[in-house]
């Protein structure tokens, strides 16, 4: 019995590397995959529809394999984390630090703006403040793993760690001046008469196996990955006929790094649409092909991920019209100030 006990983690840790193994060689080589499968239509790669089908073809297994293996690690990763002990984290200090850890927590914990009513209010009545609420709400969609992990294989590790800083940047300043312009009674009353709660520490997340680690890792493939391979998809879908179709440095007329307008432009533009970073990056990728300045793209990406028309209408639920006047205004200042610092050190 103790014997199958111990081999246990064994058996798990060898499952690991044979899959990060055949990992790296799909990964590796998908440029030749992509010109196998292409070299069994009837296209000439010169043609544009040609462009546009290799371009889906090596783009598709690219992101799919990027986000499998970044969904998995952050699925052990989050195994550490539970919303009662975020909760407990954050209402345990105070002051600006609250912000940092707040806009931290963002990245490495399994929320979204799909979750943004339950956490706010679950939030606010453990005794965080408005301020370091907004900045975990921010950042937990716009600077999370996805974006990080496809921007660094897409990009390189520069734009990546440029994007963490500059989107944490946003996520802290942001909730910085919301906290200190005292707009708590902008909440919907029936949010603030809620009675507060002890945040508590319910959940021992330390106590977890090894292998139930491992296996919230695999579950949040299955759950993450099965849901956003549609978005992948048709984000990949515009990216290829934008690789085919558009003429090269086409886009640099309309989101060049000379113009002023374009990064403003670029997140009026990515407000009102709905979509997730998987979907977003592929897009970001082609545009950039095609002669778009890397922060007027940037800029369009977080605001679609960040200020999105569905999330403030979730949010509507819990915060009064002003409220979010002043979340969307504070937040667009941030992503402007990104847009322009990209165009200008890059």
């Amino acid at each position: 019995m103790n014997q199958a006990l111990h081999a246990q983690p064994l058996r798990i840790n060898s499952g690991i590397v044979a899959a990060l193994v055949v990992w790296a060689l799909l990964y590796f080589n998908l440029a030749v995959l992509a010109d196998l499968l292409f070299g069994a239509l009837p296209l000439a790669r010169s043609s544009a529809l040609g462009e546009a089908v290799w371009f889906f073809l090596f783009e598709v297994p690219k992101v799919l394999l990027l986000l499998t293996l970044v969904v998995f690690v952050m699925g052990v990763v989050r195994s550490y984390f539970s919303p009662e002990r975020t909760r407990a984290i954050l209402a345990q200090r105070g002051g600006a630090w609250n912000n940092v850890l707040a806009a931290s927590l963002g990245i490495v914990t399994p929320f979204c703006s799909c979750s943004a009513v339950p956490l706010f209010i679950g939030f606010l009545t453990a005794g965080v403040p408005l301020g370091v609420t907004l900045s975990f709400l921010i950042s937990a969609p716009m600077v999370n793993e996805i974006a990080l992990a496809l921007l660094f294989g897409l990009f390189g590790w520069k734009i990546a760690l440029l994007y963490l800083a500059l989107g944490l940047a946003v996520a802290i300043g942001a909730g910085l001046v919301i906290g200190r312009l005292g707009v708590e009674r902008w909440v919907e009353g029936w949010v603030q008469e809620l009675p507060r709660c002890d945040p508590g520490t319910s959940s021992s997340p330390e106590s977890i196996a090894w292998r139930e680690r491992v296996f919230a890792g695999r579950d949040a493939v299955r759950d993450i990955v099965g849901k956003v391979w549609p978005y992948v998809m048709v984000g990949i879908g515009a990216g290829a006929w934008i690789h085919g179709y558009v003429p090269d440095n086409f886009m640099a007329a309309f989101m060049g790094r000379d113009t002023w307008w374009t990064v403003p432009a670029a997140v009026l533009i990515g407000i009102p649409m709905y979509s997730n970073v998987a979907g977003i990056i592929p897009v970001v990728e082609a545009l950039l092909g095609k002669g778009a300045a890397l922060g007027t793209v940037l800029a369009f990406m977080m605001s679609v991920i960040a200020l999105s028309l569905p999330e403030m209408i979730i949010l509507r639920k819990v915060l009064r019209p002003p409220l979010i006047a002043t979340f969307i205004g504070v937040v667009a200042a941030g992503i402007l100030m990104v847009g322009y610092v990209f165009n200008a050190v890059l």
